[in-house]
């Protein structure tokens, strides 16, 4: 069966905040100008929103400058930062930081804690008044190219093909949406953006990524604990000086907060689950006594960018760009970057209506949109931001931090070098035997919980009968090499449970077993897995996580 066709102007992959804020700017573009521009996106989660996850927090200023009254037109910022709180946290106490003593960048008068999930679900609603397409439950699979080897295009997935390859009754062969220009909105290591990262050597004037997972629950406290508009920030335990990370609390309206973890991927000990260490965290005694009496509701997780100005691949090629957190431009101090997607989607939005408003056949290089980047205020906060990530695994986390903070507060990142990025996240793992093992707290199922019962509150679902969307390059590594060296740590990065060593009763015969279908869409192990063996690709569209308001 051939695959019927659709052609645009510009062809959006991704209903996250970069790609809805470049549809939004392109159809604005078009309706002031009378030049039609027509516009499609395309969201893999079964609704716009579906698959969003971030802490959040959102500074406002890419959202003022694409809707000014966003405001009247009933934009989802309900709830702005009245308090803030950063506690350096040991084992059993801590202490809380003055406020003063942390660099401006760092703070957040003026910003909103938000569902982002809904924010989004906000803009896509702008975006179709203007009238772009958008449609939900349908992965981006295949990127098209023309006979110049130009990006041209996407396929989505073919639908009806069971796990043995075969074609089933329901099938029906993907969809090809053509377009002048695509853009690549799909977040922390998109598997496409991935694809055109090789294809293009995008990377050659840039470093490697480095990268963070961010776990978040969403919990009803009890209403005489709850603080709307209060925002903190721990760091110190349970991380030990050599891994980064730390938590954040943002209390939303209706009693409920935001209760989360950021643990960076270039941490060495194979032993460590980044889920326990939110779980444990939560019993810590300055924690615990606000959520107890309250409920957890939904629960994530999401890789996110954490190399910052010095990974910035090239963002343009023959055919289209990467916006958003496919280049990865989060502001890592700040730990925000839905500001600079928004921003880096109005900026690729803008040089391509340029160029198809002159008059341009598409398929060519939009220079214009690394050149704006280059001048945008995304470009200066990444330059002042680019040492704080680099210093904390150089020099651990404790000085990584004074340094990082120090050069914020007095020189304003202005400092004339740039450090360079530790090695590779998958090649930072040492032998299991030389990294000490960790005893993890069972979960009382009240405050800390297991794996499996946390996927299911994310409403995590996929359709069974489909070909596996995370493969092996070769089957035998898990267990001839990750596990004799490392104790396959598979079993712990994944914060949903999806990877397993199971073994006969009598511990003999250890199997690697994948657990397709409680895949949360995190790519942690796209990004960690130490002999990059596992390769994540797009199941059929609509499977995956349905968050409510995370």
């Amino acid at each position: 069966m051939e695959r019927e066709y659709m052609d645009y102007d510009v062809v959006i992959v991704g209903a996250g905040p970069a790609g809805l804020a470049a549809a939004i700017r392109l159809r604005q573009l078009s309706a002031e100008s009378g030049h039609e521009i027509s516009v499609c996106v395309l969201e893999k989660g079964s609704e716009v929103g579906a698959h969003i996850l971030s802490g959040a927090v959102l500074e406002p200023r890419a959202l003022d400058e694409l809707i000014p009254d966003w405001k009247d037109k009933g934009a989802p910022l309900n709830v702005p930062v009245k308090h803030e709180k950063f506690l350096m946290l040991s084992e059993r106490g801590g202490f809380e930081v003055p406020l003063w003593l942390l660099p401006p960048q760092t703070q957040n008068h003026g910003n909103y804690i938000v569902s982002l999930g809904n924010v989004c679900r906000w803009m896509a609603e702008q975006a179709e008044a203007l009238g772009a397409e958008i449609y939900p439950g349908f992965a981006a699979a295949e990127v098209l190219f023309d006979e110049q080897a130009r990006v041209a295009g996407v396929a989505t997935n073919d639908l009806g093909v069971g796990k043995d390859g075969e074609t089933k009754d329901s099938y029906q062969p993907g969809m090809e949406l053509r377009a002048k220009y695509t853009f690549f909105a799909e977040g922390c290591r998109g598997s496409l953006s991935k694809q055109l990262e090789q294809k293009f050597d995008l990377r050659r004037n840039a470093q490697h990524q480095t990268y963070g997972i961010g776990l978040k629950e969403l919990w009803e406290l009890d209403p005489a604990k709850h603080q709307e508009g209060l925002v903190m920030h721990t760091a110190g335990w349970p991380m030990d000086d050599r891994t980064w990370g730390g938590s954040f609390i943002y209390h939303l309206e209706n009693n409920q907060a935001y209760v989360g973890f950021v643990i960076g991927l270039d941490y060495e000990n194979p032993h460590l689950s980044p889920f326990d260490e939110l779980q444990r965290f939560k019993h810590h005694p300055k924690i615990e006594g606000m959520l107890e009496g309250g409920r957890r509701i939904s629960y994530g997780a999401r890789a996110l960018n954490e190399g910052g100005l010095q990974s910035v691949p090239e963002l343009a090629f023959p055919g289209g760009a990467l916006i958003g957190c496919a280049a990865g431009f989060l502001n890592v101090p700040k730990i925000k970057g839905s500001h600079t997607a928004m921003k880096s989607g109005m900026l690729a939005a803008e040089a391509a209506f340029e160029a198809l408003k002159g008059g341009d056949e598409g398929y060519g290089t939009l220079s214009a949109y690394p050149e704006a980047y280059e001048t945008s205020w995304i470009h200066r906060e990444l330059h002042a931001a680019r040492n704080l990530r680099p210093a904390a695994a150089r020099w651990g986390m404790k000085l990584g931090m004074l340094y990082g903070g120090l050069d914020l507060k007095f020189l304003g990142g202005k400092t004339p070098w740039t450090l360079k990025h530790h090695k590779p996240d998958h090649e930072c793992l040492k032998p299991a035997d030389t990294m000490p093992k960790i005893a993890y707290p069972k979960p009382d199922g009240v405050i800390s919980f297991d794996k499996l019962s946390s996927v299911f509150v994310s409403n995590t679902n996929h359709e069974e009968d489909q070909p596996v969307h995370l493969t092996l390059k070769d089957d035998s590594v898990p267990i001839a090499h990750n596990l004799p060296k490392f104790d396959e740590p598979a079993q712990r990065y994944c914060p949903a449970g999806v990877y397993e060593v199971v073994r006969d009763d009598d511990g003999g015969n250890p199997r690697f077993v994948i657990n397709a279908q409680n895949c949360v869409h995190c790519k942690t192990c796209d990004i960690k897995d130490p002999t990059q063996n596992i390769v994540w690709t797009a199941p059929e569209g609509g499977g995956g996580p349905n968050y409510p308001n995370m």
